[in-house]
């Protein structure tokens, strides 16, 4: 195969925020293992992770490797379902990054899977764990997913963003019921 694409989900299960989807691509002269113990993107501190992301933005300024995230708006969730909005977004990343489906080999972590033109696909359970292309698609979907939740939470420092990232945490469900709920809240999620 002339390239390899590893493809994951982050942000399935918060109650606010998108779901993201990272797909990573790289050809036969990367060298995957030259970061060292990389996993998945929650086996790794934030720390760890915003490095392995910025070397990653750097392969791919020098054309070594290329990756897309693409994310899917709470409002698609609730009238779509998590599954449909997961979807849509792998699809549209692969749209976006216009790759050839008989050159590409493409891995996936856990339920995913590509539309059936691309013919080379294999979806693995637990594949952030196994293949190094998961789970840098898994980082930078990661990265970028907690960016945009960081910026939420400067944006309504009451509901604590930058923390729980989304997540349905104690102090999350306490700011819904004092402030309400805003419209990146995923209202099918939510069961107060």
């Amino acid at each position: 195969m002339k390239y390899i694409v590893g493809i994951d989900e982050v942000g399935r299960g918060p109650i606010a925020g998108p779901v993201a989807v990272g797909i990573f691509v790289y050809g036969s002269d990367f060298n995957e293992y030259e970061l060292e113990d990389v996993r998945d993107s929650k086996k790794h501190t934030e720390l760890q992770r915003n490095k392995i992301y910025e070397y990653l933005c750097e392969k791919r300024k020098n054309g070594d490797v290329n990756f897309k995230i693409a994310m899917t708006e709470p409002s698609r969730i609730d009238k779509d379902g998590i599954v449909v909005a997961i979807q849509a977004a792998l699809c549209e990343a692969l749209r976006e990054l216009d790759i050839h489906t008989k050159f590409a080999r493409l891995l996936l972590d856990g339920g995913l899977r590509a539309p059936p033109e691309f013919e080379h696909q294999e979806t693995i359970i637990k594949g952030d764990e196994k293949e190094r292309a998961i789970s840098f698609a898994s980082i930078v979907a990661k990265v970028e997913r907690d960016a945009l939740m960081k910026k939420l939470g400067e944006e309504y420092p009451k509901y604590g963003f930058e923390e729980h990232k989304g997540y349905g945490t104690k102090r999350h469900f306490k700011a819904i019921r004092k402030y309400g709920l805003l419209p990146f809240h995923r209202k099918t999620f939510i069961h107060l």
